[in-house]
Formats: structure tokens, C-alpha cells, sequence
């Protein structure tokens, strides 16, 4: 039986499930059940069920994966990416950008967007992968996960912008390193943001931008490195942290944040909220964006001097689309961990620590895993310093949701990566509470939370 088929046929016995007794609940434990035509998507998470309307889903599922929101008028017009991208032989500036340049920084393809007869081709080794024109080939199929070329009808590409999918989803590699099918809502925690926006030729706009020099801009760029990104620099200006290093954060998952008030490290707003946010503003999309919070020109000088806090646009490419893209970002449940992934036996002690004597859960509530309301906590609470807290009009931190917690393990923990291991996110705790955990006891939690 084809697995589209089995989907359904457990869509359609999951639908008689429920009707057939009202008086009995059946968990489902991280699935997502699709049912047919005017029907329900339903997605469970333990004991947390959503009933999401699957058109909207499916509309949603579109924008986050292609649409560009009109940001073109940015990367294209004023940065010229897609004119680095080209590169000098085929009517751009520089060396252009290969396949083999858009793996190393990060970019993924999507191995289902490829035609058979490429897909032949690539394994045979008949096609050259240092070449910036088969980047362009790939972008013609829509292969390159966040980044949509625009081309006229002779073929040649004019401009290119960029979606949601560029930091939030991945490829499962099962093709290639860096090409596979789709994982949308996993962290892009190899994209370099800053080497790519370091392409430019136009380093001058941001440095106006920014009013820093353009050597400045570009030693900023570099020193984010890969899965990281510093989301307040273009409202605060704000490069460097009070040590003098070059200040970014993780890229987060998009994934698990069902029931989740808020969405980002240090509570901005909720996931709508955000997606504006990040659309208008970080990825300079044509839209319509009102936050009077950032007319605060003491905090947020930048933001205050180009009226970022009240972003008006006709038409407005954003805002309708909103719905649909927060539809589709609640129907990303967390990935389940793989069997035999970690030590069930130690795991099931583990949660016992996490609920009782480790008290995490007093914070990280099921079956969110984060907590149940107003999600945020002081620095001090936490035994952390305020740095990026202060950045934020909340000033405080969020109590990260927990699910899928073994798929964004790359680069750290904590927004800015500060704990390379959970065992060093479980030391600090240890110390901070005087928690009095034994190296058993620390071990079991993190199995535990490789099972989540």
C-alpha cells in the first residue's frame, strides 16, 4: 500500500474512532493525523489536540516554503544577491555562486524539487557542481530551500528573495549531504546568514544603515558564523556584547510551539506577532507592521530613525497571509526522537528527576514543555547575565519549549549557544538551585531530555 494511502486510511479509522465513542480518548503521542477534503488536520501532542482547518494549512504550507513576501526589493535592488549569485560570466558581479559555495554556507536542496533526469545526471557525476549555473538551474526548479530566483521568459534570472524556509527548515540528507527532502520548522543550525549577506557589493547601505563603517559591517557579518543571526541589530544597532564579542543567537525551531505564548528567546511578542516581525523587517518583505515600542529611540535608536514601528505598504504582501502561515507553523509537531537514540531505562528515571527533585517541570510544563501563560523569567531567576533580555521591550527571557530537543542540539543551548552540552545546561541548574544532583542523576536527566 503507497504511504499516502496508509495516511489516509488511518485519517479515515481515526475519524470513526472518535465518533463511534464520545466517552473514550485515545492518545496519540507526536502525529499528525490528515484528514480528507472538508475535514479537520488534527495535531496531537500528548494530551494537547489543535484543530486546524487543512486549506488554510495547506495555504500556509505555500507561503512559508516560496513566498518572499516582495523582499526582493531588497536583496535584489539594493543588496544585488541575486547579481552575486550569477556571478561575472553570466551577467553578475564576482565569482558567482555554485552549488558547492551554497552547501559550504549552509543552503540546502530540496532533492524532490529535481527532475529524475537531473537528480541521473548529479549521480553520475555529470554535472558540475562548482559551476554558478547550475546554482541558477536548481533555482529554476524552486530546489533551494529559502531562496526563490525570479526569471524573465527568456530563461535569464532578474532577481531572488527569500522565505521562511531559508532559516527554518533543513534537509534530511538522504540524498547527499546538504541535499534530501524537506524538514520544515527544523533550525537551519549550518546556514552562515552573515556570509551570505556578506555577497554584497553594497556593504554601503547597511554601513549608512547601521552608521558604522562598511569594514565594520562586514567583520560583524563574518563573526556571527553558521546557525546564528542577531535579530535586534537592525532595531537596536547593537553588534557586539558587553565582553566585546560579535553578538548572535541560535537560529530557534519552528516546530513544537503548539500552546507556546511566546515565540522568540526573550518574549518579543506572540507567533504572529513574529512573523511579522521577521517578515517586514528582518526579511524585508512589503508590508503593513505597527509596534510603538519601537519608537523608543533610547533602546531602539534604529528602529526610532527609519520608523520601523510603523511600516505601512500598498499593497500589503504580508499581513493577509499571516493566518495561513501561523496554521501551517501549528501543524509542525516536534520530531520524535529515533529508538534506541537514547537510554530508555536512564530516560524514565530521568523524567521522575524532572518532575520531582530536579524541579524542572516547574517551569517546563507538559505538555508544552514550557510555561503555562506568561513565559517569562528574569535573568536573575535563571542565574544568567541580562545582556539580550535588555535588548527585548520585555526584558526578560522565555522559558524555552523542550519538544524535539535532540534535533536543534547543534550550536548550543540557552539563545546564544553559551552551553554546549546539556549536561552543561544541567551543571549550571545544579549549581544555581544547589540542586545536589549526583553524576547519575545528571546523566538520567539527559536521557530524558533526548526523549522528549
Amino acid at each position: 500500500m503507497k504511504a499516502s494511502n496508509l495516511i489516509k486510511l488511518v485519517g479515515i479509522l481515526l475519524i470513526f474512532i472518535s465518533f463511534g465513542s464520545c466517552t473514550k480518548t485515545k492518545t496519540i503521542t507526536e502525529t499528525l493525523t490528515e484528514i480528507v477534503n472538508d475535514t479537520i488536520i488534527e495535531t496531537r501532542t500528548d494530551t494537547l489536540t489543535l484543530h486546524l482547518d487543512p486549506a488554510l494549512v495547506a495555504e500556509g504550507k505555500q507561503i512559508f516554503r516560496y513566498d518572499t513576501f516582495g523582499d526582493e526589493a531588497f536583496w535584489s535592488d539594493i543588496l544585488h544577491l541575486d547579481k552575486a549569485i550569477l556571478g561575472e560570466t553570466n551577467g553578475g558581479y564576482g565569482e558567482g555562486v555554485s552549488p558547492a559555495t551554497a552547501l559550504a554556507v549552509g543552503l540546502k536542496v530540496d532533492s524532490e524539487a529535481l527532475p529524475s533526469q537531473l537528480v541521473d545526471a548529479i549521480q553520475a557525476g555529470e554535472v558540475d557542481l562548482n559551476d554558478p549555473a547550475t546554482t541558477i538551474a536548481l533555482l529554476q526548479f524552486d530546489a533551494v530551500v529559502g531562496v526563490k530566483g525570479t526569471f524573465d521568459e527568456t530563461g535569464n534570472m532578474i532577481a531572488v528573495g527569500i522565505n521562511c524556509a531559508l532559516c527554518h527548515s533543513t534537509v534530511d540528507n538522504s540524498f547527499s549531504e546538504g541535499i534530501g527532502k524537506r524538514l520544515d520548522g527544523y533550525p537551519n543550525r549550518d546556514l552562515n546568514v552573515g556570509g551570505i549577506v556578506n555577497l554584497t557589493d553594497n556593504k554601503k547601505f547597511l554601513a549608512d544603515l547601521l552608521h558604522v563603517d562598511e569594514p565594520t559591517v562586514e567583520a560583524v557579518l563574518t563573526g556571527w558564523g553558521p546557525g546564528k543571526f542577531n535579530a535586534g541589530l537592525f532595531v537596536d544597532g547593537i553588534a557586539l556584547d558587553p565582553n566585546g564579542k560579535i553578538a548572535a543567537n541560535l537560529i530557534p525551531a519552528a516546530y513544537g510551539l503548539q500552546g507556546v505564548n511566546l515565540a522568540t528567546y526573550t518574549g518579543w511578542g506572540d507567533m504572529v506577532y513574529w512573523n511579522a516581525f521577521v517578515a517586514n523587517l528582518e526579511m524585508h518583505g512589503q508590508g503593513n507592521f505597527t509596534d510603538s515600542r519601537l519608537n523608543n529611540a533610547t533602546q531602539f535608536p534604529i528602529a526610532a530613525e527609519n520608523n520601523f514601528g510603523a511600516i505601512s505598504n500598498d499593497p500589503d504582501l504580508i499581513s493577509p497571509k499571516l493566518p495561513a502561515l501561523q496554521a501551517y507553523q501549528l501543524s509542525l509537531n516536534a520530531p520524535i526522537p529515533e529508538e534506541g537514540s537514547f537510554d530508555a531505562n536512564a530516560a524514565a528515571r530521568g523524567k521522575a528527576l524532572f518532575n520531582g527533585k530536579a524541579d524542572c517541570a516547574s517551569c517546563h510544563i507538559a505538555p508544552m514543555f514550557t510555561d503555562a501563560g506568561y513565559n517569562l523569567h528574569s535573568a536573575e531567576e535563571i542565574g544568567i547575565d541580562d545582556f539580550e533580555a535588555k535588548r527585548s521591550p520585555t526584558g526578560m527571557y522565555r522559558t524555552t519549549p523542550l519538544r524535539g530537543l535532540f534535533a536543534r542540539m547543534k550550536g548550543g543551548f540557552y539563545h546564544d549557544g553559551r552551553f554546549a552540552t546539556l549536561q552543561e545546561v544541567i551543571d549550571h541548574y545544579d549549581a544555581h538551585f544547589a540542586l545536589e544532583l549526583s553524576t547519575e542523576e545528571k546523566t538520567d536527566l539527559v536521557a530524558y531530555l533526548k526523549s522528549i
